[in-house]
């Protein structure tokens, strides 16, 4: 009991020294408050963002406006590009299938290699195709002895009937087996043939140059010829196609872009402009899509190095004309609002207004204006999210360095500005130690 009445006397002894060691500068800043004096008044309450002065420092319309970059409108010849979404086809992608029934024996190749036209992939057991072959071989050679006997006999007999002995009748009927001999003789050279060729078929070749998939079949299983499913999948890439697809208004121009030179069209893979390769557009479809008004076209790619994969999607432009004096801006400097396009533009005030442009064609790097602009103008092409119009700004172009390039002021610095360059030293309430 003694304990607890200690304690609650301690605590009421601190709140009294509390309340007196804060009475002068309450006091004090009440009594400033009232007479007017500001650097009196100034302990009112702080935030994290520091004074109004500061938050308007950040906000640009202190420290002397915003730091932006920005970019010249310039006029330039262009080329007006037509774009789209290709997708890369094989020119040519072959199932390989056997061609006799068998045992699969051997693969000679690791998959995904690259073989050549012509080269063995597969080996089906060869050795019934052996014995059949011999076996018509052996055929042939019985009923080539039986065709040269029926030959020697005709001769004989022709002989006998120039003499007046040996009938007519006779005569024909040796000749008649002598014909006869003679087409066995022809079958079995055509059943040597056929044996032949099964053999060969029992070693499986690549019909086309490309890539080789997945093996489809293992090793040791029983194929059948032409079987649904192929033992594995060539592809060609070298070269390849790119299949896509323009509006209609565009088929007029092409055709008459490719009845007086080659249509040059670059392609991008992975929106990444540094991977870009150069093909030729080789084909125009005769009809157009009326569900979507589009025509079909393909380009043609060397394809060298592989990058195009057959399936992938790809960015690819192509060269309409040229435009001999275009407004250009930086992609950069483009923004998008619910009344459609438009910039932020730098006076000679150095302060931003925002103005509405009609955008008529837009790349990576760079757009194409159609109104709204001209020549010598500066736009905002970074930090257009801390502008507001009429606000200054402090403009610097890209890769400059020095004033213009400087970080903006903090809360601090801009109320320490606002100061007249002065940093107040906080008063320190009396009765600190």
């Amino acid at each position: 009991m003694n304990v607890k009445v200690v304690t609650a006397g301690v605590a009421a002894l601190g709140l009294v020294l509390g309340a007196y060691a804060y009475r002068e500068p309450l006091t004090s800043s009440i009594t400033g408050l009232f007479k007017g004096k500001p650097e009196t008044a100034a302990v009112a309450p702080r935030d994290n963002g520091g004074t109004p002065a500061a938050r308007k420092g950040r906000r640009g319309s202190g420290g002397g406006g915003v730091s932006v970059t920005v970019a010249t409108v310039e006029m330039s010849s262009t080329p007006q590009l037509l774009t789209a979404i290709g997708t890369a086809q094989a020119i040519a992608t072959v199932g390989v299938k056997a061609r006799v029934d068998g045992q699969l024996n051997q693969a000679f190749f690791e998959e995904g290699q690259v073989v050549k036209k012509g080269q063995t992939l597969f080996q089906i057991d060869p050795r019934p195709f052996q014995v059949e072959l011999r076996q018509a071989e052996a055929n042939l050679a019985r009923d080539r002895a039986l065709y040269d006997k029926t030959r020697a006999e005709l001769a004989r007999y022709k002989e006998l009937v120039d003499m007046g002995y040996a009938s007519q009748q006779k005569y024909e009927d040796v000749k008649a087996a002598n014909a006869a001999s003679g087409a066995v003789l022809a079958a079995d050279a055509a059943a040597v043939d056929q044996a032949k060729l099964q053999l060969e078929y029992t070693n499986i070749k690549a019909p086309i140059d490309g890539r080789t998939g997945s093996l489809l079949v293992s090793v040791g299983n029983l194929v059948k010829a032409n079987d649904t499913n192929p033992l594995v999948v060539l592809t060609q890439l070298k070269p390849i196609y790119v299949t896509f697809s323009v509006p209609e208004q565009y088929l007029l121009p092409l055709k008459a872009l490719m009845a007086t030179r080659q249509v040059q069209v670059d392609v991008t893979i992975g929106g990444d402009s540094a991977l870009k390769h150069q093909g030729i557009l080789t084909f125009i479809n005769s009809t157009v899509d009326a569900t979507t008004g589009t025509i079909q076209l393909k380009a043609t790619f060397p394809n060298d190095d592989e990058a195009l994969t057959p399936g992938a999607f790809v960015n690819l432009s192509l060269t309409i004309r040229e435009r001999p004096e275009a407004i250009l801006i930086p992609t950069a400097a483009l923004q998008v609002g619910q009344s459609g396009s438009f910039v932020w533009v730098v006076g000679d005030d150095n302060k931003v207004a925002v103005r509405p442009i009609r955008v008529e064609e837009t790349t990576h790097s760079h757009s194409v204006v159609s109104a709204g602009l001209k020549p010598g103008e500066r736009v905002v092409t970074d930090g257009q999210l801390n502008l507001v119009p009429g606000a200054s700004v402090r403009a610097r172009s890209a890769g400059d360095s020095g004033e213009g390039a400087r970080a903006p002021e903090t809360a601090a610095t801009s109320a320490a500005a606002g100061n007249g360059g002065k940093k107040r030293k906080k008063k320190r309430p009396e009765g600190d130690g």
